[in-house]
């Protein structure tokens, strides 16, 4: 990697993100079940990281309103689910991650959160962008499954243009054929050299999509080959969904990760970003 080592940028007091920065891990369930799983999830892994030198940062989605059913559990919506994150942010003392859908989420969500995540299937919503940078907040935005690489560079720059230079992108996978995604490795260093610290989605990328028929289902087991793959290419955060018990998570269960597989996990991933020039 040539990217310059001002790409980073700090997320709060405490954690940053970028090539001179520890290893950043964003890790949570992927939609706001109850405050006590919540409360275990970011316990586990906030210790996880401590003991291996990696940042962290607590995710969860309060209204996961691209849902494959209608049936779809969505979460305890807006205002419960930032209350939870509120308490999560305060208990544990650590920065906080959550999706936004509409331009009139973003100054509410960004009283709680020190990162707006702007989902893949809205990664070009200009008003959506627009409103999230303005906040101030960082923004993380996952590369839609449609798009190539280097088609962030205008994603980037709407930001940018809005006054907000605090900018991550992820890849999360790129649609190949029916229920099926790819992660093209090469994609991590596109997205790295247009300016911006790149996070990889480990369990995103396993998604098979629709591929439930009314929900989506997963290949959990690449989640970790795929995560070590990503650390040697050269990645500023790895971002995963982790549940106590991923067969009874009420959203992404599939390729959720064991909350107790994941020491053994960040102990090898901090071994391999370790040995990288």
């Amino acid at each position: 990697m040539n990217a310059a080592n001002d790409i980073g940028f700090a997320i709060d007091q405490t954690v940053s993100i970028g090539p001179s920065s520890p290893l950043l891990i964003v890790a949570g369930p992927c939609v706001i079940e109850n405050l006590d799983t919540c409360r275990r999830i970011a316990e586990a892994m906030l210790e996880a990281c401590r003991r291996q030198g990696l940042n962290y940062i607590f995710k969860a989605s309060y209204d996961k309103a691209n849902r494959t059913s209608s049936r779809s559990y969505r979460g305890p919506g807006q205002e419960r689910g930032l209350q939870v994150l509120g308490k999560i942010k305060e208990e544990f003392k650590v920065p906080i991650l959550t999706d936004i859908h509409q331009p009139e989420q973003a100054a509410v969500a960004a009283e709680v959160a020190d990162i707006l995540q702007i989902p893949a299937f809205l990664c070009r919503q200009t008003d959506l962008l627009v409103a999230a940078a303005r906040t101030g907040r960082a923004v993380n935005v996952k590369k839609g499954q449609f798009l190539a690489p280097e088609d962030m560079a205008p994603v980037r720059e709407k930001l940018i243009g809005a006054g907000n230079r605090k900018v991550a992108l992820t890849e999360r996978g790129t649609t190949f054929g029916y229920h099926n995604l790819v992660v093209d490795m090469r994609s991590l260093t596109i997205m790295r050299e247009l300016g911006s610290p790149v996070i990889f989605d480990a369990t995103h990328a396993v998604q098979l999509p629709g591929g439930g028929g009314d929900r989506s289902g997963g290949r959990r087991e690449f989640v970790f080959p795929l995560a070590r793959a990503a650390v040697a290419t050269g990645v500023d955060g790895l971002f995963f969904e982790v549940h106590p018990e991923p067969e009874k998570a009420l959203s992404d269960g599939p390729n959720s990760l064991p909350l107790s597989d994941l020491p053994e996990i960040l102990q090898t991933i901090r071994r391999i970003h370790e040995i990288l020039p």
